[in-house]
């Protein structure tokens, strides 16, 4: 068996079983409660190992540095010289990089999900490593093409660290020049795109080729497995280096054919901090001013999205434009002041849709399907990202499923006009959030239909009680004296 500490508290239950009293009842419910912890906990922790069967015959990398965000993606061929037919593979990030891993995913030949799950290696503690379950067993002497891709955050050091208005923005990447792979690699490729021709300096490795802003390495043969050898880059960089520090989306379903959505967002410059004195007329008269800074930003929301509204601490924020497409509703925002490194705002983005889209039911069932984040710019990156869901007052039974691994808070309850018991308020949390997060959760409940009535009936029997205290306070006669009469002589 796998967890020994289970093991030796079932035997010492079995053993003290046959002297057991009604008063020992307890210890026994407690000995196999702790067991039942104990596989749990065992069942949900994955342990692999490598297997000698399994080799990458090529692998085809390209390093995307283009942007503020760190992409790998890797053209896997997996061959499998054992007897036995393999089921999965593993995939590694070394331990200089597993912090600043956002996101990974596989896909098949034909573009397919394949999936993806945590698991550990003995003897290799320091590295991250996923397991890659294929669609059909790989058999003896075959081969399948298996496409990984991986995001990193804040993998892009500025250096310099700090620049002037009118400086451009350089940036130095640190990484691997060859896979890290369990597995032997009979050759590998790495392409690296920097979409510039502004390279201050790069790893010289030959075999190795620049051409028109892309560096080339290899062909490199029979890579050892877990090699290691530093690959840097040193370029031009002025794409918008924003990261969402904290973002709150608060999303409040009403069973009356609404939606409403509010995100209170914060953001900074996480680029090259601005050096010296910021002038507005320089900025202004020349575009070229500021290369590194960010005027502003496209933002898209639902395309049934309505009643839209982008505000700060100041108010609404007039220079914002709308634009109403056939998937989304682009929006245009521009802060009051250009972000240059080191400068941070914040504002509110709120906006309503149709429950229909979004919220199914069969009977007092629902299920309510959205997306967790919405697209905020391109190339986002995320620090903290928390999910408030607001249902309606009396609903129960409540089953979140979410796409990812997330950090569940405590429920809660919000109270607002007409409400009673309050309103059930799921929330949860996730950290390091980029584009390929954005998914939809399913968030399951029982609502009572009959519930829909609550609060009319409340508003229908506030003005019943308004207007027969009206009636009896006009029928009543509080006066002391009665009136006397005056009688015609």
């Amino acid at each position: 068996m796998a967890c020994t500490s289970a093991n030796v508290v079932k035997c010492h239950c079995q053993k003290k079983w046959s002297s057991v009293t009604m008063p020992a009842m307890a210890k026994i419910q407690f000995c196999f409660t702790f067991i039942l912890f104990i596989a749990i906990n065992c069942a949900s922790v994955n342990v692999d190992n490598i297997s000698s069967d399994v080799k990458f015959k090529n692998v085809d990398r390209t390093i995307d540095l283009s942007s503020q965000l760190v992409k790998i993606s890797q053209k896997i061929t997996l061959e499998n010289s054992g007897k036995s037919p393999v089921k999965s593979f593993l995939v590694a990030v070394e331990a200089s990089s597993k912090n600043n891993l956002a996101y990974i995913g596989a896909k098949d030949s034909s573009g397919k999900d394949l999936r993806v799950s945590e698991t550990t290696v003995k003897g290799h503690d320091s590295a991250k490593f996923w397991r890659v379950d294929l669609k059909d067993a790989l058999n003896a002497g075959s081969t399948v093409v298996v496409t990984s891709e991986t995001v990193f955050t804040k993998a892009l050091q500025p250096y310099p660290t700090a620049i002037t208005q009118q400086e451009d923005q350089l940036v130095k990447y640190t990484g691997n020049l060859y896979v890290y792979s369990p597995y032997q690699v009979t050759s590998q490729k790495t392409n690296v795109v920097v979409v510039t021709k502004g390279i201050e300096s790069f790893s010289k490795v030959k075999p190795f080729s620049q051409q028109d802003g892309a560096i080339q390495y290899g062909p490199y043969p029979n890579v050892a497995p877990f090699t290691e050898k530093e690959l840097s880059v040193h370029y031009k960089n002025n794409s918008p280096f924003l990261t969402v520090t904290r973002i709150e989306r608060l999303i409040e379903v009403s069973h009356w054919g609404n939606i409403a959505i509010e995100e209170l967002i914060e953001v900074e410059h996480t680029g090259a901090k601005l050096k010296g004195p910021f002038s507005r007329y320089d900025y202004q008269q020349d575009l070229h001013s500021g290369p590194a800074s960010v005027r502003s930003y496209k933002t898209l929301l639902p395309a049934s999205a309505s009643d839209v509204y982008y505000r700060d601490t100041n108010g609404n924020i007039s220079t914002s434009n709308m634009k109403v497409k056939k998937d989304s509703v682009e929006l245009d925002l521009r802060p009051r002041y250009p972000l240059f490194g080191g400068w941070k705002t914040h504002y509110t983005l709120g906006y309503n849709v149709p429950s229909y889209e979004y919220l199914y039911h069969s009977g007092n069932e629902y299920l309510l399907k959205m997306r967790v984040i919405d697209h905020i710019f391109d190339d986002m990156q995320v620090d903290e990202l928390t999910t408030k869901i607001i249902l309606p007052e009396g609903s129960v039974g409540i089953k979140l499923n979410v796409p990812y691994p997330v950090t569940r808070l405590a429920d809660s309850l919000h109270y607002t006009y007409l409400d009673t018991k309050g309103r059930p308020v799921i929330t949860f949390k996730k950290s390091n959030v980029v584009e390929n997060h954005i998914q939809d959760f399913q968030l399951r409940y029982t609502f009572p239909r009959l519930l829909m009535f609550q609060e009319p009936l409340l508003v229908v029997g506030f003005l019943y009680a308004l207007f027969l205290l009206v009636i009896i306070y006009v029928r009543l006669d509080f006066s002391i004296h009665k009136a006397e009469h005056q009688h015609k002589d």
